[in-house]
């Protein structure tokens, strides 16, 4: 039998317990087994309406009690026929979570966004959903379109970009895991993503001097940085030093943003990525607000909420 959370909510049954599977302190997981954990465990362990609903609340009360005040969600929309949820009631959840908890949460600053990932491994039709749904969910707080997955699928990602065009086209925001790995790192398969016409790329670690360049003339390209995932996960050398954020939070034509990247998967939160900039490559407090700010540039909520941040971050 499965074992039971302290308000007796049942895990589901022959899933081992968490402690054991994901035990405190335990970040080394690398493409290879970081990718089978959700597929095969915490896609187990999230799997009906209360424990989407008490995940989802989680994740909010644990960024804002961090300091967060504008965070972007990002998940890829899951049917679960056992527990009758579509992936329209799937993100219908969320975002009512998130809804509930902002009506709630009378003194927080914590506004939250969604992001509708499409996984690499989809098809097409798939793909065509998750665009749907960010059409349908467009006015309630979704705000773009990802591409996520385990970049060791590369095989149909030309399959996509009519989706992406199509989001382009409307108006959509486009963020893309860039550049992963090794394998993701190609200069055809670069191209091929840079001309979907994305406003933000995450990772981006896998670049060679001439996807760079092409980076650079984008001109206000947002980067999503994870150090910690990064580190953690075996996906650069040199540990925290030898981190690209040296080599790109300087670079004017580039938007450097410091992100979470599954934060109860390698233990780090937000503050503790600014945390880290500042120990490993000597940022200022003033460069640290600099950098804060400058991120703004690049949300995806719009300009209301740009003037929003602008008006309460560092004020003094």
């Amino acid at each position: 039998m499965g074992s039971q959370t302290p308000n007796q909510h049942p895990l589901p049954t022959l899933l081992p317990d968490p402690l054991i599977e994901m035990p405190e302190g335990k970040h080394d997981y690398d493409l290879k087994t970081f990718f089978p954990l959700f597929s095969s465990y915490i896609y187990t362990l999230v799997s009906d309406p209360w424990a989407l609903r008490y995940t989802t609340s989680a994740v909010l009360n644990d960024f804002e009690a961090d300091g967060v005040v504008y965070l972007e969600l990002r998940t890829t929309p899951r049917a679960i026929p056992a527990a009758g949820i579509t992936k329209e009631t799937y993100v219908r959840t969320i975002l009512d979570c998130i809804a509930e908890h902002e009506a709630s949460a009378w003194e927080s600053k914590l506004k939250t966004k969604l992001i509708l990932s499409v996984d690499r491994r989809n098809t097409l039709a798939q793909a065509e959903e998750v665009l749907e749904l960010c059409r349908k969910f467009r006015g309630e707080g979704v705000v773009g379109i990802d591409l996520c997955g385990d970049p060791a699928c590369v095989d149909n990602l030309g399959t996509f970009t009519p989706v992406f065009q199509r989001a382009k086209q409307e108006g959509l925001k486009i963020t893309l895991h860039f550049a992963e790995a090794e394998v993701s790192g190609t200069e055809e398969e670069l191209e091929l993503l840079l001309s979907w016409g994305p406003e933000r790329l995450g990772h981006v670690i896998h670049l060679r001097d001439g996807i760079k360049r092409k980076v650079i003339e984008q001109k206000g390209m947002g980067l999503e940085l994870c150090l910690s995932c990064n580190v953690h996960a075996g996906m650069v050398c040199g540990g925290f030093e030898g981190h690209h954020f040296g080599e790109w939070w300087k670079v004017e034509e580039a938007v450097v943003v410091l992100s979470t990247d599954d934060v109860g998967i390698f233990g780090s939160p937000l503050s503790n990525e600014y945390a880290l900039v500042t120990q490993h490559f000597g940022l200022s407090r003033q460069e640290i607000c600099d950098l804060a700010k400058r991120g703004i540039n690049v949300i995806f909520g719009g300009e209301t909420e740009k003037k929003r941040l602008r008006r309460i971050m560092w004020t003094e």
